[in-house]
């Protein structure tokens, strides 16, 4: 069998664009947070980000990456909220909202509300400002924990921990998430998503919180 071949690229040298190309490639599929946050004139921001994912469960912390603005380097609309108000909310994007979470990504001007633009319906949150985006069958409402200033500086770290979780009964069973049910996108790399595919089951070998899912 012949050796396989690999083109070796060296971390160090490389430049902002070519690593971003690299990692959204590789690193996939990654879930999407549709970020609900609010200015301080009370205008509501909704932007999708995809460098996202659980970071801790005791208390529950989710963490999201957010990148300067490629075309000139600003802070992005929801950072910007999320360092003043110390708010968001994590809506979690389904097949069902992903053309609304796509055509939110596009860069707005900071006085235009996207969920004005794009119509989306807000429901109010129980425990921060930010509203909930009623489109999605999840809603996680969130507290700025810590923002980290990572690398170059060109990517912030934000934590924020679950303060409510807003769960749809046509997902939610009162003990579980049926995933089948959610059907939650992730992005992949270049201009693709992707839904769940086949869902294979296997035992898990650790026991989590709970014992859920453990084998034996």
């Amino acid at each position: 069998m012949a050796e396989p071949q690999f083109s070796c690229v060296d971390g160090a040298q490389l430049d902002t664009e070519t690593a971003y190309r690299l990692l959204v490639g590789s690193v996939v599929p990654r879930p999407v947070a549709w970020i609900t946050t609010i200015d301080t004139d009370g205008r509501v921001n909704a932007a999708p980000f995809s460098s996202y994912n659980y970071v801790a469960t005791s208390p529950p912390m989710l963490a999201v990456n957010i990148a300067l603005r490629p075309s000139d380097g600003a802070i992005k609309d929801t950072a910007r909220n999320i360092a003043l108000t110390r708010e968001f909310v994590v809506n979690v994007a389904t097949e069902s909202t992903m053309e609304l979470a796509h055509r939110s990504a596009e860069e707005y001007p900071p006085h235009v509300s996207e969920a004005e633009a794009l119509g989306l319906e807000l429901l109010p949150s129980r425990h921060v400002r930010a509203p909930r985006l009623a489109a999605s069958p999840i809603h996680m409402e969130c507290r700025l924990d810590q923002a980290v200033v990572l690398g170059r500086g060109v990517n912030t770290l934000y934590i924020g921990e679950v303060v409510a979780f807003h769960l749809s009964h046509e997902v939610f069973d009162g003990r579980r998430v049926d995933a089948e049910k959610l059907r939650p996108i992730a992005r992949l790399g270049g201009p693709f998503y992707a839904g769940l595919g086949e869902i294979f089951h296997r035992p898990m070998l650790q026991r989590p919180p709970g014992g859920e899912g453990a084998a034996g």
